[in-house]
Formats: C-alpha cells, structure tokens, sequence
C-alpha cells in the first residue's frame, strides 16, 4: 500500500510516515496543499492522510479537488477537536467535502494505522482511459490525443502537460506542479522548458485556445467541459 501524508508540521509528517512504513506501508510526505495535488495527479496512492489544517492551499480545498479532479485515492481527513462531521456511511464524509474518513485530534499511531488499512482495503474505481474537455480527447492507454476529431502529433512531453491540465478540470496547475509531473528529475532547463512545451502545445491544438496562463499562479484549461472524463463510444 502506498501512502502520502500531508502535514505542514515536518518532524510530525515524518513521524507519521515512519510508523506507516513500521507497519510495511510505503509512506511519502507533502508539506502544503500544492505539493500535496500535484503528488496525487500523479498517481498511484492508495490514502491520502490529508491534515485539514494546512496552510497556503486549505486541507478543505485539497479534498474538494480530489474528488473533482477524480483522483483515484481515498482520504483519511485529520481534523480539529469540535469539527462537525456527517456519519462515516454518509455522502460528502469529513466534513461535507468527499473525505472517505476522518480522524479527530490528538489520536494515537494505531488508530491511524487501523484506518489507513481500512480505507486501503476499498477497492479503487478504475480510471477512465479517455479524458475530455472542449472538443480535446486524450486516450491515456493508447498515447494518443484528438481535438474535435483531429488528431494531434503531440510529443510525449507535450502530451503529458496536456493529460495534467485536463485532469485538473479548470483548476490552476503551477510550473513548478508540471515539472514534477512530466520532465525527469534532472531537467536542467526548467522554466524554459515548460514555456517552449506550452507554446509548442498550444500552437498544435489550434484555435480557438484552450490553455490559459494565470499571471503569478500557472496554467488552465479554459472552454466548456464536454462533461469530464469518459470512455469510448
């Protein structure tokens, strides 16, 4: 099982996930909201153990998109003493914003534990293997990308900004958020990289444009929605 925790508190994030991986759990940190989604984009936690509490980029925030974004993972909200919650079998859990489970504080390393093996046993839906948004398609099992029909020669980088900006669903992903999802840890040339790469992209996906540069924040799909993620036929 693979874990991320996110905590703005490091000593306390990091005691967190070593007593996960005493417990044979593969466990990873995020220290604010930000770092925390683009990890998750990426892919491939089974629980997020998401601290209400953060700062920057609200724990609230980072659970709406979750479940927004359909990131395949499920929550386990950490939240203050007080907080108001729906029962654990209600819609909306944790509070009210999609959370799979949440978990009052002060709580004890086996608690936590018992949980996270809990919401880790659920089986995860399977993602749709075609994204689309405004006439613009990407089929993530096949590589391949369309819009309205046309297919589109995209480099591997290229497709791999275009696949992040659409599973964001409108929502701001930051330079920064892109270069940990797409390029390899060694780019040299970040920054430029990604400029040369949306120009490129946007140039092959034609008009009327659809990626938007959000001054000071980073980059979003604009257009109608083609009602999110779907599949063939």
């Amino acid at each position: 099982m693979r874990v991320l925790v996110v905590k703005d508190e490091g000593s306390l994030a990091e005691a967190i996930g070593a007593g996960l991986r005493r417990g044979a759990i593969t466990a990873e940190t995020a220290r604010d909201g930000r770092e925390a989604l683009a990890k998750l984009r990426h892919g491939g936690y089974d629980v997020v153990v998401l601290d209400r509490d953060l700062p920057g980029l609200h724990g609230d925030e980072v659970c709406r998109q979750v479940v927004v974004q359909r990131l395949l993972t499920r929550v386990l909200m950490l939240t203050s003493p007080g907080t108001v919650h729906h029962r654990p079998d209600a819609p909306g859990l944790g509070p009210g914003l999609g959370a799979d489970d949440y978990l009052t504080k002060p709580f004890t390393h086996e608690e936590l534990l018992a949980r996270v093996l809990a919401l880790g046993r659920r089986p995860r839906p399977v993602p749709a293997p075609v994204i689309a948004h405004a006439g613009v398609t990407v089929d993530t099992a096949r590589g391949l990308a369309a819009r309205d029909g046309r297919p589109l020669a995209l480099s591997h980088t290229e497709l791999g900004v275009l696949e992040v900006l659409l599973r964001a669903r409108g929502a701001v992903v930051s330079g920064d958020e892109l270069i940990e999802e797409v390029w390899e840890e060694h780019t040299s040339y970040r920054t430029n990289a990604v400029r040369v790469t949306l120009g490129t992209l946007r140039a092959k996906l034609g008009a009327p444009p659809l990626i938007e540069t959000v001054p000071g924040a980073g980059f979003r799909m604009t257009g109608g929605p083609d009602g999110g993620d779907g599949t063939d036929g």
